[in-house]
């Protein structure tokens, strides 16, 4: 397998859930090419999953080293930042994955972070903003749902959920929430 395969091998574990073979991939990439910011970003997600966050955190700025401006890198360290509670900072990598791609995960993270430092009232409007921005992206309709239902209206929340189904159909977490009702 050359590099790029065994990297997709890597995440494909990571994404099954096999992180002892992901990880031992992700160090084995690091040895073969040194200067592979990829291999480094594999290893910051694996050690997130872990719950290793300062291991993340080192892995991503070294993987945010050797490939500068990059959206998902800085995605991945505020969401770090925002794990270890260090919102200042998650909250700078929000905004600039938002600036370098307009990051439609990192725009969530921005609205869970303003949550989370009592800006619900900035959140609410900001998450309108971008369901009419991209009508097409389920995981807002979601995040709009669960808002909603937190807030009291599961009714309300009810259509979000819907509306999430309609565009992505096997949304395993968006049926879930429509089967608890």
């Amino acid at each position: 397998m050359n590099f790029e395969e065994k990297l997709n091998r890597g995440f494909e574990l990571l994404q099954d859930k096999d992180i002892d073979h992901s990880l031992d991939i992700a160090r084995e990439l690091q040895k073969e090419n040194p200067e592979s910011h990829e291999a480094h970003y594999l290893e910051a997600l694996i050690m997130q999953q872990l719950n290793q966050l300062d291991m993340s955190l080192k892995s991503i700025e070294k993987a945010m080293e050797l490939g500068e401006g990059n959206a998902a890198y800085h995605n991945l360290r505020g969401n770090i930042h925002m794990q270890k509670e260090d919102l200042e900072d998650a909250e700078k990598d929000f905004d600039k994955a938002i600036e370098i791609a307009d990051s439609n995960s990192a725009h969530r993270n921005k609205v869970m972070l303003m949550l989370m430092t009592d800006r619900g009232q900035e959140a609410i409007p900001y998450l309108i903003g971008r369901i009419k921005a991209d009508p097409q992206d389920a995981e807002n309709w979601i995040l709009m749902g669960d808002m909603i239902k937190r807030g009291g209206q599961a009714d309300k929340a009810r259509t979000y959920y819907e509306q999430a189904l309609k565009i992505d159909p096997d949304n395993e977490y968006a049926q879930r929430q429509l089967e608890e009702e």
